[in-house]
């Protein structure tokens, strides 16, 4: 059985797209299911990643393409045009015969996936944002929203099964071990988490750290999380030394910081629903539009406070809601207990068990 997925990384995609395409290839691995990678974009550490955890990964050219592309919002992501990437993605597989193929990519629509169908007898795409037309069998979105069931309606086929929901999340096992010796918060806040994602081309974590200095004494400790790739990896060394934070880079334990904090100030995608799943209480920041519903609809919820986007959440707006929280362990409580009854760890065996596996 063999299944290939599509999907990049970079600094403009993030890289939550392959890790949760490689959670799910896992786990799928566990099911003897063999998976490929193909990727245009994707930074030496993550191949590193993909293949040490026993996955062949094919490139695709990454050179300036001159050809026009198409005419999707985030088309630029993709660097070719869809006719471009699916004959080399074809090429790339020569005669391969798969059992799926998986697309996570903003890039690519339903123009890409048909030209697909003769190599695989079966398509998933994973989406967020509803903005184009899918050819698929399968359609995953695991994220939260007000409107779920409407949002794909005209945008699938009408034999698509949709996979909707945090309940469907994709989290690695660890985050399912840490869920069963996780409660939620209550008391006051003595361990903040600041996480903006792998790459965070803005340098949230910077500005957040220079907040957080200010506030926090010796009675709150404050733990780092940045990528191999982030931009100013030396000098958030440097501020967490300086104010004896804990700085930690490509962490493979994400899933224990998180359990142990008792709040965290971070960006939306991915991460969201590894905080949901450990309860953890968040004071989020949207970095990309797609990211704005969602962040909205949580907030909406109670499982999360939404600052803003990044051209809202200034560091005079992140103190003072820092400060309100800190003031405030009753709300903490409450957004950890709606956050923990969002997503229960087990999304990535209910979707191995809706690809037949």
């Amino acid at each position: 059985m063999n299944i290939t997925f599509r999907a990049d990384a970079s600094t403009q995609i993030g890289v939550g797209h392959v890790m949760r395409c490689l959670t799910l290839a896992n786990a799928l691995q566990k099911r003897d299911v063999q998976s490929v990678f193909i990727c245009r974009h994707l930074p030496q550490y993550l191949e590193s990643i993909l293949t040490s955890s026993g996955h062949q990964v094919l490139r695709l050219n990454s050179a300036p393409n001159s050809d026009p592309l198409d005419d999707l919002p985030q088309s630029k992501l993709l660097g070719v045009s869809q006719h471009q990437d699916a004959t080399e993605t074809i090429a790339a597989l020569d005669n391969v015969k798969l059992d799926w193929i998986i697309v996570d990519h903003y890039g690519i629509d339903a123009r890409w996936e048909t030209s697909l169908r003769a190599k695989a007898s079966r398509i998933m795409a994973i989406d967020d944002t509803a903005d184009r037309m899918h050819d698929c069998d399968v359609l995953l979105d695991q994220n939260f929203y007000l409107n779920a069931d409407k949002r794909y309606v005209g945008k699938v086929p009408t034999t698509c099964a949709l996979l909707l929901g945090p309940r469907y999340a994709l989290l690695r096992d660890e985050f399912r071990v840490w869920r069963t010796k996780t409660n939620p918060r209550t008391g006051p806040v003595k361990k903040i988490l600041v996480f903006f994602g792998g790459m965070d081309a803005g340098n949230h974590t910077g500005r957040t750290i220079e907040v957080l200095s200010q506030i926090c004494g010796t009675e709150i400790a404050v733990d780092v999380v940045i990528g191999a790739e982030h931009s100013q990896l030396q000098e958030i060394n440097s501020q967490c030394l300086q104010y004896n934070f804990n700085c930690h880079v490509e962490t493979s334990r994400m899933a224990e910081l998180m359990s142990n904090a008792d709040f965290c100030i971070g960006a939306g995608g991915s991460a969201t629903w590894e905080r949901c799943s450990l309860g953890l209480p968040s004071l989020i920041v949207s970095l990309a539009n797609n990211q704005i519903e969602i962040t909205s609809a949580l907030d909406s919820f109670g499982a999360c406070q939404y600052l803003g986007s990044q051209s809202v959440a200034n560091d005079a707006t992140m103190r003072h809601a820092i400060l309100e929280i800190l003031r405030n362990p009753d709300r903490t409580f409450t957004m950890s207990t709606k956050a923990f009854s969002l997503v229960d760890g087990l999304g990535v065996d209910r979707l191995c068990l809706a690809l037949g596996y």
